[in-house]
C-alpha cells in the first residue's frame, strides 16, 4: 500500500505556544502573536481583543459576517464559555459555534479544512508570561 502525506490546500495551523500560533499560507509560514479571526477560505483578519473579559457580542458579530458553517472558538489558556447574550448574531445566522482552549481549537481547524468545510477560527491570543 503507497501512503501518500496529507497535504492541506487552505491555511493552516503550523504550531501555537503561549501568546503565538504559527499559520502556513500561500507555502510562507507566518507568527501571529496577537488575537486573530483565520478562514478556511483564506480570511485573515485581526481580532480586537486580548482578554476573555473584554469580548462583546460585537466580536462575535464580526464572525457571523463571513457565513461559515461553523465558528470554533479559541478561549485562551483555559476553557471559558462566552454569555449566550454574544452568540446570538451567530445563532440568528443558523451558524454553529464551539467553544475550546485555543489550542484544541488551533488542531480542530486543521482538521475541519483540511475535509473542506467553511470553517472560521476565532483565537484569543493572550499574552505570554
Amino acid at each position: 500500500m503507497k501512503l501518500q502525506p496529507d497535504r492541506l490546500d487552505v491555511q493552516s495551523i503550523l504550531g501555537y505556544g503561549p501568546g503565538w500560533v504559527g499559520l502556513a499560507r500561500n507555502g510562507v509560514g507566518e507568527k501571529i502573536e496577537r488575537s486573530v479571526i483565520i478562514g478556511s477560505r483564506g480570511e485573515l483578519v485581526d481580532w480586537d481583543c486580548t482578554r476573555f473579559e473584554d469580548l462583546t457580542p460585537e466580536h462575535f458579530h464580526q464572525l457571523a459576517a463571513y457565513r461559515s458553517e461553523l465558528v470554533l472558538f479559541g478561549s485562551g489558556r483555559r476553557l471559558r464559555f462566552p454569555p449566550p447574550a454574544h452568540l446570538r448574531s451567530l445563532m440568528a445566522h443558523r451558524i454553529g459555534i464551539e467553544t475550546m482552549d485555543t489550542l484544541a481549537a488551533c488542531r480542530t481547524y486543521n482538521i475541519l479544512a483540511g475535509e473542506g468545510r467553511h470553517v472560521m477560527v476565532a483565537l484569543l491570543i493572550e499574552p505570554a508570561n
